[in-house]
């Protein structure tokens, strides 16, 4: 028998939707968050599903907002926490990866800190009121306005073989080719601070700058339906759908960054594959048409990348995955860890 689903002041009974906002006090402001609660007629997992963490980001909180439209308590096995807007300073004033208030990148610092900073205590909110206590976290991102994306899951290795099982197959169940590992459950990203708790946690990334058309939308939305059918949180259609994506594996090898100021005219696609050594693209000085051309450190596929103008010294220019192989005795020798030279403290740079 499913129990009562409540969020600060917003409860819906079994068998019931509430919609609606929860204020959380961040120290110096308040801040007030979309939430729809889907509490299904018969018992299941508890599935949060955040959009939002980033400004800039469209697709995903465009989604988000349909697939809690969409959901019927009556169809649902379980509870479904959906959350449009997990960073409302960043989405609605700031539309970037970091927050107006404080200038904190809240994927850098969860599971937060009640006595931080306001972006610090918004992620230890979201943490103690959405995330814990769920079984499945699903967090929603794309590329950002200035960014061009493959499309990808990403999720991070505990070392428990059931839950790296469970997340394993929820990665392949979006239908997306390709899924990024984390060999260690570090930092501050979401999905990572999940995994630290026992939960079953992946980051969706689909769509580039910042897209918000519908048939990005449409997709995103029956990736997340087919991972609900995997949860079992819903029914199988009965009909059948296209064929299950093969999946293949990869970890983050390195991070391009730009040494120079100027205009960053790139030379790629995401998705791109790449050699050692490869020209990527030129950043050229407006002030006298100097050239910096920029190469890549590593082989492997360009997964994401700058698509903007302007760049200075040590901003990303693009992130470069590499094929994954689990076996040290046929890995390459050349093999890097996940981050090096994208966030060093970091095991994944994209969250």
């Amino acid at each position: 028998m499913t129990k009562a689903l409540s969020v600060g002041a917003l409860r819906a009974e079994p068998g019931t939707k509430a919609r609606g906002s929860v204020r959380a006090d961040l120290g110096t402001l308040t801040v007030d968050l979309p939430l729809t609660l889907v509490n299904g007629a018969r018992p299941g997992p508890r599935v949060t599903i955040t959009a939002g963490v980033h400004g800039g980001e469209f697709t995903p909180v465009d989604a988000a907002a349909r697939l809690a439209t969409l959901l019927d308590p009556d169809e649902v096995h379980g509870q479904v926490i959906i959350c449009p807007v997990a960073n409302p300073p960043a989405v609605y004033d700031g539309r970037l990866n970091v927050s107006p208030v404080d200038g904190v990148n809240i994927n850098r610092v969860f599971p937060g800190d009640p006595d931080g900073s306001p972006t610090e205590r918004l992620a230890s909110w979201l943490f103690a009121h959405l995330v814990d206590g769920a079984d499945v976290y699903i967090d929603l991102h794309c590329g950002g306005i200035d960014q061009v994306l493959r499309d990808f899951v990403g999720y991070r290795l505990t070392g428990a073989p059931d839950l790296d099982g469970a997340t394993a197959q929820l990665a392949g169940s979006f239908g997306i080719e390709d899924v990024i590992l984390g060999l260690e459950a570090d930092g501050g990203n979401s999905h990572a601070a999940a995994a630290r708790r026992g939960i079953s946690a992946v980051l969706v990334e689909v769509g580039e700058l910042g897209q918000r058309d519908g048939a990005t939308a449409h997709r995103r939305v029956d990736g997340l339906l087919q991972a609900l059918r995997h949860l079992s949180v819903l029914a199988p259609t009965g009909i059948d759908g296209p064929a299950p994506a093969t999946v293949r594996e990869w970890v983050w090898a390195a991070g391009v960054t730009a040494e120079a100021t100027g205009l960053w005219y790139p030379e790629f696609t995401a998705g791109d594959d790449v050699a050692e050594g490869d020209l990527i693209g030129r950043i050229v000085d407006p002030a006298d048409g100097a050239e910096h051309q920029v190469h890549t450190p590593v082989g492997g596929r360009l997964f994401y990348g700058m698509h903007g103008l302007t760049v200075a010294p040590g901003h990303e220019l693009a992130a470069i995955a590499a094929p994954w192989d689990p076996d040290p005795a046929t890995r390459p020798a050349g093999f890097r860890t996940p981050g090096v030279g994208v966030a060093p403290a970091e095991a994944d740079p994209r969250a």
